[in-house]
């Protein structure tokens, strides 16, 4: 049976960007009870009510438009009866799904191919914000849709370039090329990438660009091509800021993944009671869309004109460059947000993107964006400058440039330390106080209250117009 999701985990999520954001008021006022969008479906399928808004709090909230479709009635079905939060069911279920159907179903940009795997990374506090149980959620839904593919294509092995590259190696008669990692230590694999030891992050980005990866061993080389690999991980934010090194967080790693902030979202001390009978219509509509994306060897994904619209408006707020941990974490927003509807797309057994897979895409991008702003702040990845920041919250919110020169006893050049102060003006981390001494005013650099600046961002977005849905 369906039942609502309780807690208040799905109202819209407020704007999380430091600039205002039109779409973000578009995506706020556009209909969000759209039906699953497949022309040639004959029996109408079983499609679930939006919840009555709910109150506001300092999480992020998944939006309800992220709940379309065949995923959003997967969530609906087994978010009630689990204390996983509904955020990890959702995008566990949407990568799983993006990897189960191969290679075939991409998109195109210019000459880029896009397929359907996507890197997600569930963070939360250990134990209690229950990703694992999430994930066994989303493992016991896909037993009943694809046994052999869980079976032997999802992998909880430590993750390895060797193993990577071994396991999907070139061979005679051809393999699965798919492969869902699954590593539920990520920790441990931010380490190694941090120490600089293997070559793990280059073949991560290129299983995320184009499924090739390239051989390890000049003497012995060993090919892997057009490979389908996916990425889930879990990992707790004490481990996180300590174990993402900048480097990784600015080459093009970090900004390949999906940052999704989870917790507990119900208390179920006797445990949920999903039935076989619950989970089965939901396993048969996931079992319709996959047949339906293995008729065909190549399905390639186009918006209709309606997204397309949206996509337009859309699109140079998705692709401005940001600064900061937060900003290189989330530089990569047009191709998440393609991947996404299109996923979307293929769980309704369309190869048309429409207005309400671009739409749950664009709401499960809002949701990573707000969890990145929550996991890495104003951090901005270097070092001086988020060592003047911290300085600057322990003494009360303000510091003179005396007092921060002084931080660094001597060590550190004036230009330097002018820079990261230019850095954290520009993250909007800091701003410039000036105070009446008598004399010549005194210059302070004072903490900038991100509550404030956030409700400038909202009172100004209100003024857009908002889209209409075609």
């Amino acid at each position: 049976m369906t039942a609502h999701i309780s807690a208040d985990l799905l109202r819209p999520e407020r704007l999380t960007l430091a600039d205002v954001e039109p779409r973000r008021a578009e995506l706020r006022r556009l209909p969000l009870d759209h039906q699953p969008h497949n022309q040639q479906q004959e029996q109408p399928r079983p499609s679930p009510a939006a919840p009555p808004p709910l109150p506001d709090s300092a999480s992020p909230r998944l939006p309800v438009a992220a709940l379309h479709g065949y995923a959003g009635l997967a969530v609906r079905t087994i978010a009630p009866h689990t204390e996983a939060h509904p955020a990890a069911i959702l995008l566990q279920l949407l990568a799983a799904f993006g990897n189960v159907v191969g290679r075939g179903p991409h998109c195109m940009v210019d000459a880029t191919r896009h397929g359907l795997n996507l890197f997600l990374v569930l963070v939360g506090d250990s134990s209690k914000a229950r990703k694992g149980t999430s994930w066994s959620q989303i493992a016991r839904l896909f037993a009943e849709v694809d046994q052999p593919w869980l079976s032997t294509r999802v992998t909880a092995a430590r993750l390895t370039a060797g193993g990577l590259v071994h396991t999907l190696r070139d061979q005679q008669p051809s393999t699965d090329r798919r492969l869902l990692a699954l590593s539920e230590e990520f920790a441990s694999v931010l380490r190694s990438l941090k120490s600089g030891s293997g070559n793990l992050s280059p073949l991560l980005r290129c299983a995320w660009d184009s499924g090739h990866l390239p051989a390890l061993n000049m003497h012995q080389p060993v090919h892997a091509t057009g490979t389908h690999i996916s990425l889930i991980a879990h990992i707790t934010q004490r481990e996180l800021t300590p174990n993402l090194h900048p480097t990784e967080a600015h080459n093009g790693f970090a900004n390949r993944c999906l940052w999704a902030w989870v917790e507990r979202s119900n208390c179920l001390p006797d445990g949920g009671s999903l039935t076989a009978h619950d989970l089965s219509p939901v396993a048969g509509e996931l079992r319709r869309a996959l047949d339906w994306a293995n008729a065909t060897p190549e399905i390639v994904f186009r918006r209709d004109a309606a997204a397309a619209k949206l996509w337009r408006d859309c699109y140079p707020s998705l692709s401005q460059l940001r600064p900061g941990m937060r900003g290189a974490a989330t530089s990569r927003a047009e191709a998440q947000v393609l991947r996404l509807s299109a996923i979307y797309a293929a769980l309704d057994s369309t190869p048309v993107i429409a207005l309400p897979h671009l739409q749950a895409a664009l709401a499960v991008w809002d949701y990573c964006y707000a969890s990145a702003t929550l996991l890495f702040g104003r951090s901005t990845g270097d070092p001086i400058a988020d060592r003047i920041r911290e300085a600057i919250d322990a003494a009360g919110g303000a510091l003179s440039k005396y007092q921060i020169v002084r931080l660094f006893h001597g060590h550190m050049e004036t230009d330097r330390i002018d820079a990261a102060l230019e850095t954290l003006i520009a993250l909007g981390a800091l701003g410039i106080q000036s105070e009446p001494t008598g004399g010549r005013p005194s210059t302070r650099w004072v903490a900038t209250a991100a509550d404030q600046h956030q409700e400038n961002a909202d009172s100004l977005a209100e003024d857009e117009e908002p889209v209409e849905a075609q």
